[in-house]
């Protein structure tokens, strides 16, 4: 295992040698890897993991410490390897990793000098994000941290029955909020100071509302390419609709602000769940189109298993999720969001110059896409996912009659009776696609 500080410098000379990025992007500084590289893979990985029930066992089964205490002693992921996540988060057509550091149980998975509550007092007794961070820089693959201020164990929590909460102080605690705080920025200081370059600093679970602007400062100063969410102590630099909870993210047309979306491929929880209910391909793959052709980051999560592996069925939703990414993807990055060339919104477009690609987000309900207003017919059309031609015109519809203009651009005989349609991507190459608001007026051309 290299050392903290040999993990430093190869973070160090990683930012010293790789190129200035994304200085049209929106932060205009480091940070804006975070819009270049846009699908990520979240792992949710700790003690709770060998009661292999939920993430938040100790909370949702509302017990005591010395009720958890047992999963210390049996966590002992003899089997894990960081590269072997990286490979699985590679085939899938991921660029990025966020880890959780320590989640509401308060246990931590790095060697901190703050609790004896972490990975070196289990039976593994090794550096798991050490050895996470490792392969990470030795693979160029950005590593970002997930840290929960909610904690179950520290004694200076001021526990108050709240969600991720103990429901009462426990006998010897002293609950505390401004040591609490302290104990917090130290963690910060050696996660962001011990582990080489960081990305990005992932907060969870701040139930008390705590403000406080120094926390981001901090990380800003050890690690200022690191992008930080807005779950902290201040706003930070991107949102974070969770699941399909947030129904902004299915009403805009294109996000104006930085967002990161993040999802499990387990329905019931994020950390590995024996007997879990997984979504369904079509379901992960809709909801990463959609987010991603708005113009949003995606986070998708596994839990891996008590050993360090991450489980089979996980790791086939993640391949084939791969195997539909890798087709599509150029419609997908590096593109300009779109959807405002047409009114139909059963579609995202994006585009790249003059080929406009339309993503068919929801299943359609006839043969053929209507993308109203347009009526330039493109020079050649493709379903990007398989390569096959399509068949296009400009008609004039009867459920247009009352329109101006009463004809449109139809991408019509679409093979929707044959297969299924999920994660479908037309692609349209155009002369000069213009460029139209939704009233119907062209403005100007691209050439």
């Amino acid at each position: 295992m290299l050392t903290r500080r040999s993990l430093l410098k190869a973070g160090l000379a990683a930012a010293m040698t790789r190129p200035l990025l994304g200085l049209a992007g929106p932060f205009r500084d480091g940070r804006d890897w975070f819009t270049e590289k846009r699908f990520g893979l979240f792992i949710h990985w700790g003690l709770y993991s060998v009661a292999g029930w939920h993430e938040q066992h100790m909370y949702r089964k509302k017990l005591s410490r010395a009720d958890y205490a047992p999963l210390l002693r049996q966590f002992n992921p003899a089997k894990f390897n960081p590269d072997a996540w990286l490979d699985l988060a590679e085939q899938a057509g991921m660029q990025y990793l966020t880890f959780t550091t320590k989640h509401v149980d308060g246990f931590c998975l790095w060697d901190t000098k703050q609790t004896d509550y972490n990975v070196m007092r289990t039976p593994y007794a090794k550096d798991a994000l050490a050895l996470l961070a490792e392969a990470c820089h030795r693979r160029k693959f950005p590593l970002c941290l997930y840290y929960s201020l909610a904690d179950m164990h520290h004694p200076n929590y001021p526990a108050a029955g709240r969600p991720y909460e103990l429901r009462a102080p426990e006998p010897g605690d002293q609950p505390d909020l401004a040591r609490y705080m302290e104990y917090v920025k130290a963690q910060v200081r050696e996660l962001c100071s011990n582990y080489g370059e960081i990305h990005g600093f992932w907060w969870d679970a701040n139930v008390l509302k705590h403000r406080d602007g120094s926390l981001n400062a901090l990380i800003r100063q050890l690690q200022p390419n690191a992008v930080i969410n807005n779950r902290g102590c201040d706003d930070g630099d991107f949102g974070t609709p969770e699941r399909d909870w947030d129904t902004s993210v299915n009403t805009q047309l294109a996000f104006e602000k930085p967002i990161e979306a993040c999802q499990a491929v387990g329905y019931q929880s994020w950390g590995w769940r024996e007997g879990e209910d997984y979504y369904s391909d079509a379901h992960l793959i809709r909801s990463i189109q959609k987010v991603l052709a708005k113009g949003g980051n995606y986070l998708l999560n596994v839990g891996p298993q008590p050993d360090g592996v991450i489980g089979e069925e996980s790791a086939a939703i993640l391949h084939r999720i791969g195997k539909w990414f890798g087709c599509v993807r150029e419609s997908l990055i590096g593109v300009e969001q779109a959807s405002a060339l047409t009114s139909n919104r059963d579609v995202v477009l994006t585009r790249r110059g003059n080929t406009l690609y339309v993503h068919l987000t929801k299943e359609p309900e006839t043969a053929s896409v209507f993308l109203t207003p347009l009526t330039e017919q493109p020079r050649r059309a493709v379903l990007l996912n398989t390569g096959e031609a399509l068949a296009c015109d400009v008609a004039e519809l009867p459920r247009l009659h009352n329109q101006t203009p009463n004809r449109c651009l139809r991408v019509k005989h679409l093979p929707v009776n044959e297969r299924s349609t999920v994660g479908w991507v037309l692609k349209l190459e155009f002369d000069k696609l213009p460029a139209i608001n939704l009233a119907g007026k062209k403005q100007e051309e691209t050439k």
